[in-house]
């Protein structure tokens, strides 16, 4: 059988497909099987107050999940999708409170990855899709990484190769003006004001509710504990926890400046673009080779590389 129509099938019948998007791979379930996506909880191992985002294949489909998503709105993000952007917009009635976990509203995402969106098109309806990992750790942006994290709690992975962007979307809530940013992602709060011709504030740090992914202080988090360390910092550092650890893995975007035994360098890419790309694998792969820490340089302090600081800083946490 067609891998798509044997994912349909399975998803019809209540199961998990853990889907390839251009973020990360998502664990999707029928966004209209309340049973199916209680699955993705225990799959994940997360609380059920915490909301999952419903993937679609079209801004046609909106309205049949959210309300008060103007024309004029969906006009203006048509250019962000299908691409990394999910909106928090008010819930449509019949939306399940086992997707929103309890909220008034829902996240709304159009994935630009050919998987996904024939998946999409074929099953016909909307997909809930949390990232496809246990929850809090660093997501899958392979289908090998989500068989290592899930296993046969997963009833279907689709292959659709490394994910392009590599970090999660760009998540603006809408719900309520002034529109705030809520997870940072690739596309950035600038490019979204302009588009919408409305100012948009950031979060800043949640001290409430979690209103969508992402947002708690710890989250993308390797087994191995993770230190974030300043470049100015790096050398002293690495001198100092060499004493005492016997084996470390570091990430930095800098060719080696020493040569202690213990440590394992692992030059990253010194772009955004290529080290989001890679972020993940990167720290999967320290994570996975028995190291006593993990040491990340910090990348600089430009809005360029602020949703990747984000997820390192929650990584570290």
């Amino acid at each position: 059988m067609d891998p798509i129509q044997q994912a349909v099938k399975i998803l019809q019948q209540g199961g998990l497909v853990a889907m390839p998007t251009e973020t990360v791979y998502g664990l999707a379930a029928d966004a209209s099987n309340p049973k199916a996506i209680k699955k993705i909880y225990e799959a994940k191992g997360r609380p059920s107050s915490h909301p999952v985002i419903v993937h679609l294949a079209s801004i046609d489909q909106i309205d049949d999940w959210a309300i008060g998503v103007s024309e004029s709105i969906k006009q203006a993000l048509s250019q962000f999708w299908p691409g990394p952007l999910t909106i928090i917009a008010k819930k449509a009635a019949q939306v399940s409170d086992s997707l929103t976990g309890g909220q008034d509203s829902i996240g709304i995402r159009i994935p630009n990855h050919p998987v996904a969106q024939a998946l999409l098109k074929a099953f016909g309806g909307g997909l809930a899709a949390p990232s496809a990992n246990r929850f809090g750790r660093i997501s899958p942006t392979d289908a090998k990484h989500v068989k290592e994290e899930l296993g046969d709690k997963v009833d279907c992975i689709l292959e659709g190769g490394r994910s392009v962007v590599g970090i999660e979307s760009t998540i603006l809530d809408i719900s309520q003006k002034p529109y705030k940013i809520l997870r940072l992602g690739a596309i950035s709060k600038e490019e979204l004001s302009q588009a919408l011709g409305e100012s948009i504030e950031d979060l800043g740090e949640a001290k409430h509710k979690v209103r969508a992914p992402g947002m708690l202080a710890s989250h993308y988090a390797p087994e191995t504990s993770l230190k974030l360390v300043p470049s100015s910092e790096l050398k002293d550092l690495l001198e100092e926890c060499s004493k005492t650890q016997t084996s470390i893995g570091l990430l930095t975007y800098h060719q080696p400046i020493s040569e202690l035994p213990n440590i394992r360098w692992m030059i990253a890419e010194n772009n955004p673009k290529d080290y989001a790309h890679e972020l993940y694998a990167n720290l999967r792969l320290l994570d996975s080779e028995g190291h006593s820490l993990i040491i990340v340089e910090a990348v600089p302090e430009d809005k360029a590389w602020s949703a990747i600081a984000d997820r390192l800083k929650r990584a570290a946490s």
